[in-house]
This record gives C-alpha cells, sequence and structure tokens, in this order.
C-alpha cells in the first residue's frame, strides 16, 4: 500500500504545482486588444497554403475586409496544390498569389513557404508581416488589435491562439483538451515575462516585426522545424518581447470529424515536441499516467492516503479544466473525464514515435518531414 500512497503524494502535489505555480495557464480568458491608432503602421500578411482550396478564400476576404486603419496586404504562396488552391484564393489589387519553388532540402514544406511569402514581402517592405494559415477566419479588428499591443508594448513577435472549430463528437471531447495541454507547456504569463526562457506561439496567427526576423537571420534559421511556431518564438525571445493571448472572434474553420483525424494531427509533431528522445518519451508516459490517471483509479485502491490524495487531486484536475470548457461552450460535465481524454492524447504521442522509428514522422499533406 505504501507505492499506492506515495503515487498518490506524488499526483496530489502535480495538481497543486499546476494549479498554484504554472503561471496560471488554466485561467483561460479572452486578450484584450489595447486601443491605439495604427494607421502609419502597414502590414504585409502570408498565407502558406498546400490543398486549402475549401477554406483559403474565406482567410483571404477575412484579411481584405479588415477594418485596419493602415494599409494591409495579402500574399498566398500556392505550395504545390492540386486542388485549385491559387484560383480559390480570390482576386483583388491587395492580393498577391504565388507559386512556391521546388521544396530543397533540409526544409519543411510549410517553412518553405513561409520563406517564398516573405521574399515577397520584403519588396513591399512592411512595417509589420502577419503569418497565418489558410483556415483562418479573423475578426475584422483582428490586425489593428495585433499591431496596437506589439506597438503599445514594444514587441517583436505578437501571436493569438485562435478558436479552434469544436463542433463534432470529436473536436468537442478533443479540441479543449489540445488547447488546455498546449497552455500546459507554454504558459502565456511566462512567455510575456522576459526574465524567463519560456517561448511560445501559435502558428495559426503571429504578427513580427521584419527587423526581428532579420536579427535571427530569417525564418531559414529554423527550417527544418516541425513546432514551427515556437522555434520561431524560441529564437526571437531572447532579443525581444514576445506575447501569446486568446481569442474566440478570430477562428479556425478547419473540421476535425473524426478521432483518427485528430489524432493524426497530435502524433505529427508529438514525438517532435520530446526531441525523439525514447527516455523522454518513457518519462512521459509515467508523468502523465501519475498526474491524470491515477487520481480516479486511486479511488478504488482500497487504501484511505492513497484514495484521499486521488480525490483531492482528481478535484483539483477538474477545477484547472472548467475554464477551458467554458471557453469553449463545453459541458462542465466533461471536466471528470480528463483522464480518459489524457490518456487519448498518450496514445497518439505513442503513436508518434513509432511513425518516427519507421520513417514515417511529420506526415502532413502528402509528406513524411520528420
Amino acid at each position: 500500500m505504501f507505492i499506492l500512497q506515495v503515487i498518490g503524494g506524488l499526483s496530489l502535489g502535480a495538481w497543486i504545482y499546476l494549479l498554484f505555480a504554472r503561471g496560471g495557464f488554466w485561467r483561460v480568458r479572452e486578450s484584450v486588444a489595447p486601443k491605439l491608432d495604427t494607421r502609419d503602421k502597414s502590414v504585409v500578411a502570408v498565407i502558406p497554403a498546400r490543398n486549402e482550396a475549401e477554406v483559403v478564400g474565406r482567410a483571404v476576404a477575412s484579411l481584405l475586409e479588415q477594418e485596419y486603419p493602415g494599409p494591409i496586404q495579402v500574399i498566398v504562396v500556392d505550395d504545390h496544390s492540386i486542388d485549385g488552391t491559387a484560383q480559390a484564393a480570390g482576386e483583388s489589387d491587395r492580393l498577391t498569389v504565388i507559386s512556391a519553388n521546388p521544396l530543397p532540402a533540409g526544409w519543411t514544406g510549410k517553412l518553405w513557404a513561409v520563406a517564398e511569402g516573405l521574399k515577397q514581402a520584403k519588396t513591399m517592405n512592411p512595417d509589420y508581416i502577419l503569418l497565418t494559415d489558410a483556415d483562418i477566419v479573423h475578426a475584422r479588428d483582428n490586425v489593428a488589435g495585433l499591431v496596437a499591443r506589439a506597438e503599445a508594448e514594444r514587441l517583436d513577435l505578437v501571436s493569438l491562439m485562435v478558436k479552434l472549430q469544436c463542433v463534432t463528437t470529436a473536436e468537442r471531447a478533443l479540441i479543449p483538451a489540445f488547447v488546455f495541454f498546449f497552455l500546459k507547456l507554454y504558459p502565456p504569463q511566462w512567455i510575456a515575462d522576459r526574465n524567463r526562457k519560456t517561448a511560445g506561439a501559435a502558428g495559426g496567427c503571429m504578427l513580427i516585426r521584419p527587423a526581428a526576423l532579420d536579427r535571427i537571420g530569417g525564418i531559414a534559421a529554423i527550417r527544418g522545424e516541425l513546432i514551427d511556431d515556437c522555434a520561431l518564438a524560441r529564437a526571437i525571445k531572447p532579443g525581444g518581447g514576445i506575447w501569446l493571448g486568446l481569442t474566440a472572434t478570430t477562428q479556425s474553420i478547419r473540421e476535425y470529424t473524426t478521432f483518427g483525424e485528430i489524432r493524426d494531427m497530435i502524433s505529427r509533431t508529438a514525438f517532435t515536441q520530446l526531441r525523439y528522445s525514447a527516455w523522454l518519451l518513457a518519462a512521459t508516459l509515467v508523468g502523465m499516467s501519475i498526474i491524470y490517471v491515477a487520481p480516479p483509479l486511486l479511488r478504488l485502491s482500497g487504501d484511505r492516503v492513497a484514495a484521499t490524495c486521488g480525490l483531492v487531486a482528481w478535484l483539483l484536475m477538474i477545477i484547472a479544466y472548467v475554464p477551458v470548457l467554458r471557453f469553449y461552450g463545453r459541458s462542465l460535465l466533461w471536466a471528470p473525464a480528463l483522464p480518459l481524454i489524457a490518456w487519448f492524447y498518450v496514445s497518439a504521442t505513442v503513436e508518434s514515435a513509432v511513425l518516427y522509428w519507421s520513417g514515417h514522422g511529420g506526415q502532413w499533406k502528402g509528406r513524411a518531414q520528420a
């Protein structure tokens, strides 16, 4: 029974730490942008797009319809699509559609497309570059809010975690947890703290100063990274301020209809997050089991101390998970199910390792990139 008590104590201790000493990551709420006149600041948005004909038109339209007082241009980089992505992007005198050159060795597909877009953007000499995705529909005031925050707080990188679609059964079960786990890894409060090394960003919406890109050697500095948004944040933070917030009004319209699709999305980069280390994978399995799976199981252990620790840990887990469920408009009855949801993410992480070891890691848009 002693080992059960030890596990119970570790689980309870972990949740006390997460709730009270992890930068308040679980206090999920929408960020409010400062008010500032930004009419003299020009913005060029770069959208890498590979087989995104279903969504890219809405993403481009949302940028062209921004209530932004300054100049804004949009560049769509067609990354060798076969579905008519370039045509679906639309037409406008403020829209430029280009085709990416063949993918060079050592680059991930997305970052090469971004590099091609940045090359075009440089000729426009913008004050800011917005790196965004083909499935992101921006609220009309989003660009103004991003630029205002960058100007007011003298930031080199401003990023927003957009609201992900949460409609299908799989999305309702798993997407809030995806946001929860991401924020746990990258607490926004720690990201904004210039005295901490923690650096993270959300790739769907990143506003960056061109000078900051030049300082790190351009996007080529991270050309082989799969988790490119956080890699970019890590590169920029040592020499400039970065910030990450959440928005409910700028949204992703990418749909995940099945649990398998979400598992594939997770497994694409989960092992990358662990630096392809078998030891870190093993430690993750043990840690996730103690933190998430053990609390409800300890309730059945028959040991009073272990069961009490498990119950309190489970209650703290529920308390921490409630804000993200509210943010996504989900029933709070999902909160006690977080141990099962966490185990799904663990299984996807194991699959990510297996794919990497079999030579199929980092699968995205028909490319194995890891």
